[in-house]
């Protein structure tokens, strides 16, 4: 570990010593002997020995009085010393013990499960391999750069989102609390995907999956019949993961197998960040690799599974003419911005650990670079799935025609097949058009290219489609528990980043920081968001969950964002930005970051910040998707009055805390009379790790 000249002289003021008083033997037993005592890094205390003694050239000064000065030892050794000592090593801010822990943290964090059910749905929606054009675009001009910034303030300021945004100036600290809330709106439902994840992962270990066939009714005498008319994953899904209502006005009592998988959830989580970056830095090493590990073994099963081509081949195969639509490019905007989880302050807290040298330009580049891969290998992983479910359910089509048109027209077996199928139909319906007539409400259309454009996202591809998938793989409990072992791992990890963006700022307050310990805030903190969770495990939860994923997160952090990098380049001054950067890194940021930061990421972000707020005006009354029993699938419904008046209370919640900040801020200093920047902190003075 390599010291400055600035760390040499605070080691010698902390031993009680002037930087200009003579060194002696006695100076330098002392020095070592209270080190030795109090367990203190003897790093620390040889960097404030060797500036001394270079100082000084002690050659001369030791000698002589060796005995006399051992004797007395204990005497000399001040009270105020030790107790120096150790609040500066109870201050000491804990660090990752390498920068791969830090970069696997940040992987952890960004690689979740947008990556997994939320980029493949936008590819099959925005012309498959076409998409990749503006999304890499995107991350050119938008993602790493917004990255990189986040993680040169915490790294510079050693603080969480509001002690950090606070340091910078007074007016921006309710930037930090805006953070702190968003992620705690997202802490809140989070983890409940993860307790759904625990619960098909308890119910893949049974000899026949219970969500690949129907249960039979009371009577024993058929199916039940909300599982017929809808599907035995839809089914497994509403009815036995989530046991919905008919609407959000329609309550109900908490599922207990629900409740107690989102309590594992969030023991587990509390677990892994119960001594901050020293748990959390061992448990990255897992969450952030063995989900790759699980799904290279998915691409090797998926591309051997029959059909799988079909849905790689549909991936690839780019549809240039969506280009043209302006909603590709702002869904690769937002899936850029969304993936790496920039805004809530997680990245912040992360490189708040970091040591003052650490290259931050680079892990920018690389983690950024990793989290988009692995979105499109993922992709690659989940078409081949899509090829196979499409196939399956292409050829059932054709099985169930070709039985249709036997049975009519008392045909022989080995007159239709399935590859002829399609043109017997077309035969007999113009062959025997009063015959044909009869059983036309029951022929279906089959077409493999209609079922590999059906798109579906988030929760309905996680546990609906790939459910539906994996009940038809030979051994399908094996895959099951694969599957949904890497959905925790990948929730797991993000969660790590979304509570670390509480604890952390919470941690850094003196007040709280002194009254409890860590361990004990952050069990406050999970405790907390546990209570309030147990909400979503109510019948109508599912509908509030949907509140929150929609609205609690996206607005917020466009706008969070937004004024993150103009207050960092037109409030602190980019000129003193890059200074920052040249104290940490050696060298100031080149031409790219900085043309990236001024001008380009923030007319983005404005520009989707003003999009996103068309779309809400023009969109009328938020809808929701309601479960219908009766027919077996979802019916769009309006949220009540109390509703809506709850979505715009999340959404002002956290927005309002900039201003409000900034006006009280504003209030006190015309109160006090005192300039603002008396109590401002210099952060470009050099840091000392």
């Amino acid at each position: 570990m390599e010291f400055s000249k600035s760390q040499g002289q605070a080691s010698s003021l902390w031993f009680g010593g002037s930087t200009s008083e003579p060194v002696g033997t006695f100076s330098v037993i002392h020095q070592v002997l209270v080190g030795i005592i109090l367990s203190i890094d003897l790093n620390v205390i040889t960097a404030g020995l060797t500036m001394k003694l270079l100082r000084h050239q002690i050659n001369g000064h030791i000698g002589g009085r060796q005995t006399d000065l051992l004797l007395c030892l204990s005497l000399q050794i001040e009270l105020k010393d030790i107790i120096i000592i150790i609040i500066m090593s109870k201050e000491a801010r804990p660090s990752w013990d390498s920068p791969m822990q830090f970069v696997l943290a940040c992987v952890s964090y960004a690689v979740g499960l947008g990556n997994v059910w939320r980029f493949p749905y936008l590819c099959q929606m925005h012309g498959g391999g076409g998409f990749l054009i503006p999304y890499l675009l995107m991350l050119v001009l938008e993602g790493i750069p917004l990255f990189c910034m986040e993680l040169a303030i915490g790294q510079k300021m050693r603080l969480g989102s509001i002690g950090a945004w606070t340091a910078i100036s007074p007016y921006l600290g309710g930037l930090g609390i805006a953070s702190v809330v968003t992620s705690m709106y997202l802490c809140l439902y989070y983890n409940v995907i993860n307790a759904w994840s625990f619960w098909y992962l308890f119910h893949s270990f049974q000899s026949v999956l219970p969500w690949a066939e129907c249960p039979v009714n009371a009577n024993r005498t058929g199916y039940l019949e909300e599982c017929e008319v809808a599907s035995p994953t839809q089914y497994f899904f509403y009815r036995e993961t989530l046991n919905i209502s008919s609407s959000i006005d329609e309550n109900g009592g908490i599922h207990m197998g629900q409740a107690l998988c989102l309590l594992l959830a969030w023991i587990i989580v509390y677990l892994f960040i119960v001594r901050g970056v020293k748990s959390t830095g061992m448990v990255v090493y897992f969450t952030a690799t063995f989900p790759y590990v699980v799904l290279i073994i998915y691409l090797i099963r998926g591309v051997t599974l029959h059909g799988a081509w079909n849905g790689v081949k549909y991936m690839f195969t780019p549809k240039l003419e969506q280009l043209a639509n302006p909603q590709t490019w702002i869904n690769a905007a937002t899936q850029i911005f969304f993936s790496l989880g920039l805004g809530f302050g997680s990245l912040i807290a992360f490189a708040s650990y970091n040591h003052h040298n650490n290259n931050f330009e680079r892990q920018a580049v690389a983690v950024s670079l990793i989290n988009s891969g692995t979105s499109v290998f993922a992709s690659i992983v989940t078409f081949a799935i899509y090829g196979f479910k499409a196939t399956f359910n292409y050829e059932n089509c054709l099985e169930r025609m070709r039985l249709l048109m036997l049975n009519t027209f008392d045909l022989s077996e080995e007159t239709i097949s399935v590859e002829n199928v399609t043109e017997w139909i077309h035969h007999l319906n113009v062959s025997y058009p009063e015959r044909f007539a009869a059983i036309a409400s029951k022929v279906e259309d089959c077409s493999l290219e209609a079922e590999l454009d059906t798109a579906v996202e988030g929760t309905g591809l996680a546990f609906i489609v790939y459910s539906e998938a994996i009940k038809n793989m030979p051994l399908s409990q094996f895959w099951s528990v694969l599957y949904f072992v890497m959905l925790l791992l990948l929730g797991m990890g993000s969660m790590l980043g979304n509570v670390t963006a509480i604890i952390t700022p919470l941690g850094d307050i003196k007040l709280l920081s002194r009254t409890f310990s860590n361990e004990t805030i952050n069990g406050l903190v999970c405790l907390l968001c546990l209570l309030l969770g147990f909400g979503f495990t109510s019948r109508s939860g599912n509908y509030w969950f949907t509140i929150f994923n929609e609205y609690a997160a996206t607005l917020s952090l466009l706008f969070i964002v937004f004024i993150e990098v103009v207050s960092v380049c037109y409030v602190y001054g980019l000129r003193r930005f890059e200074k920052d950067i040249e104290d940490m890194l050696g060298h100031r940021p080149n031409w790219y970051w900085k043309v990236m930061w001024a001008a380009v990421s923030p007319l983005l972000l404005f520009g989707l910040f003003i999009f996103y707020i068309i779309n809400y005006i023009q969109g009328g009354t938020p809808t929701y998707q309601a479960w219908d029993k009766h027919l077996g699938k979802s019916v769009v419904q309006e949220y009540p009055a109390y509703g809506q008046a709850f979505i715009a209370l999340l959404l002002v919640s956290s927005l309002s805390c900039v201003p409000l900040v900034a006006l009280y801020v504003a209030c006190r200093k015309k109160r006090r009379g005192t300039p603002l920047r008396k109590h401002a902190i210099n952060t470009v003075t050099t840091s000392t790790v």
